[in-house]
């Protein structure tokens, strides 16, 4: 088991796509079979898997497999512990509304009113039209080349 004087010093997450394997093992201090034992204990850890069955993390998962190794490490959880603690948390967080704590000086004063139906139907008819006239257009300028191809060949 890693020393809790080293949990802390996590170095930064790069600003990529995708990680592999070994990458994500050194931006979480854990080695790479500790991470495929994750994967089936986690159902919240899945990396994509490509080709020869390589994974390809995303930061998503990278921050998921810090929270993982904080749960086990750092405030010892088992490993039951830690995959109820994490459903725990992602079934909070979809069931919580965001709430925002704000200094009574920026406290909102006003309602945005929703946009009324009927101005929102009369929009959408614009635009509708306004895309009917440009492809009326469109089709008109093809028809006169064509036209003035014609007359060539004649």
């Amino acid at each position: 088991m890693l020393e809790p004087s080293h949990n802390a010093l996590l170095p930064a997450i790069p600003n990529k796509r995708y990680f592999i394997i070994g990458e994500v093992g050194e931006l979480c201090n854990v080695k790479p079979h500790v991470l495929r034992y994750w994967e089936q204990e986690f159902p919240q850890l899945s990396p994509v898997k490509r080709r020869g069955n390589r994974r390809y993390y995303q930061r998503e998962d990278v921050l998921m497999i810090r929270r993982i190794r904080s749960l086990l490490y750092e405030q010892g959880y088992t490993i039951s512990g830690a995959r109820l603690q994490l459903q725990t948390e992602t079934t909070t967080a979809k069931s919580t509304p965001l709430a925002l704590d704000l200094p009574d000086d920026l406290a909102v004063t006003e309602t945005i009113s929703p946009v009324p139906s009927s101005a929102l139907l009369a929009y959408q008819a614009q635009v509708s039209q306004n895309m009917l006239n440009l492809v009326i257009k469109d089709m008109i300028r093809e028809l006169e080349m064509i036209v003035l191809l014609l007359g060539k060949r004649a």
